[in-house]
């Protein structure tokens, strides 16, 4: 019998209270001579939240609209209200004194309204202080009194084998815990244009778990439940994913301090040493990633790096292929300098690079005050697989609810703003500030098919 896997993204939410961090318990025999790891528990569940969603979608037409016997009796489909919808996740509180909770970005990325419960049963409204699509983190905050943090673990300590608890709401239930072991290290390849080093586990997490903890058997915190891999979307089958805690912690820093992820960029266009690559390039190397095109005047340029380098390792740590590559450096910031080590023509270099700004995604909060003219719209940077590269410079419109403003205004999925109040723009940070800035118009300069047309839009 033969089964599409199919990958699977949970929901889940956070909060818990306790006022310091919980204490690090070990797996042993309690008073009863019975091994448990309830004592483990005990100290870590309560900064494990259940987080609830409430999101709006535009009323969908059925086919009552597009019969004309019916019609006159029907409203027009754009005063109908949009439906509600309510969905459940967890999330783990990382920092009592700031309230601050990490989660999945797939678990509040569409919400009008974040709630977070904790285990105490306290249900407290929450900020979005930020997401990171790539990486699927996202971090809330809460205002609470007596909140616990979970103890902080090093993912990069970990080894397949290890012993590991995931506590999370699956289907809602509440409160789970579930446990198994370490299955294997170092993931991707499961989004491809995400940044992944997931931990592999086979400790059942099911929907409602995404943003849960997986925490070792001393009771620290390695791991946020993201996702599983899973036959014709059933449920789990002991192929689960964690975001490490070092990568979300590492997001977390930038969203605090930003509101968004500012990554560094190489400037190169890469793939995955292969073997037959390897005897052609003349590299001894088993591992790394090969530079198949280097932009003009990028930090890789200015420091040398040509296409047929094979670059090995990055500040000494080895390049096991492209994704690793892409994720050493984009989880890096703008203006970080890193030294790479590349082979050419059989011999070692390496060469100091500071990395350039490779923009992100615009996130735009559910708490975002004053005249937003492109809320809830997504924004990613222009690269070369869009139409526009090389004719214009700009930010492309990647996403954009068909009821918002923007888009009753005529802006387009695919467009590209070239200027705001005809300052032009080129990453999302220049357009955010020329909104900072902007009167109650905002005139979009929009580059669409060859052509460029002006959008305007007021509040």
């Amino acid at each position: 019998m033969f089964f599409r896997p199919v990958l699977i993204l949970f929901l889940s939410l956070g909060i818990a209270a306790g006022p310091s961090a919980a204490q690090v318990v070990t797996a042993e025999a309690d008073a009863r001579g019975i091994p448990t790891i309830a004592p483990l528990i005990a100290a870590v569940d309560d900064a494990v939240v259940n987080i609830a969603v409430v999101s709006e979608r535009p009323a969908q037409m059925t086919p009552l609209f597009r019969d004309p016997f019916f019609q006159p009796f029907l409203p027009p489909l754009d005063q109908i209200p949009p439906q509600r919808q309510v969905s459940a996740g967890s999330g783990v509180i990382v920092d009592a004194q700031e309230g601050y909770v990490l989660t999945n970005n797939h678990v509040i990325e569409n919400a009008d309204e974040i709630r977070v419960t904790l285990r105490d049963n306290r249900s407290l409204k929450a900020e979005l202080v930020g997401r990171d699509p790539a990486t699927d983190v996202a971090v809330l905050r809460i205002e609470a009194d007596n909140l616990t943090q979970v103890p902080l673990g090093n993912s990069e300590d970990l080894l397949v084998g290890d012993f590991v608890v995931a506590i999370g709401n699956p289907f809602g239930l509440g409160q789970t815990v579930t446990s198994g072991i370490i299955s294997a290290l170092g993931r991707s390849g499961i989004n491809p244009e995400g940044y992944e080093d997931f931990i592999q586990t086979d400790a059942s997490i099911n929907p409602g778990n995404s943003g849960g903890a997986l925490i070792t058997l001393d009771g620290k915190l390695i791991g946020i439940n993201t996702a599983i891999i899973a036959p014709n979307g059933g449920g789990n089958v002991g192929i689960g994913f964690a975001v490490p805690i070092n990568m979300a912690l590492a997001v977390l820093d930038q969203l605090v301090e930003f509101g968004e992820v500012q990554r560094g960029r190489l400037g190169v266009v890469i793939q995955n040493l292969t073997p037959d690559l390897a005897e052609a390039l003349g590299v001894e190397a088993e591992a790394g990633a090969v530079v198949i095109s280097v932009e003009p005047d990028a930090p890789a340029d200015t420091a040398g790096l040509a296409a047929g380098d094979v670059i090995v390792a990055v500040d000494g740590e080895t390049v096991e292929g492209s994704a690793d590559l892409r994720k050493k450096i984009g989880l890096r910031r703008p203006g970080d300098e890193v030294e790479i080590t590349y082979s050419r023509d059989g011999e070692r270099r390496t060469a100091e690079v500071t990395l350039a700004d490779a923009g992100g995604m615009r996130m735009v909060g559910p708490d975002r005050g004053g005249f937003d003219a492109l809320a809830g719209v997504r924004l990613s940077p222009l690269d070369r697989s869009h139409p526009a590269w090389g004719s214009v410079e700009g930010v492309i419109v990647s996403e954009i609810p068909p009821d918002s403003r923007a888009a009753r205004a005529g802006l387009e999925a695919g467009d590209v703003i070239t200027a705001v109040n005809r300052r032009p723009v080129t990453t999302i940070r220049d357009i955010d500030r020329e909104l900072e800035d902007a009167p109650g118009a905002v005139a979009l300069s929009v580059w669409r098919d060859g052509r460029t047309m002006l959008i305007v839009l007021r509040s």
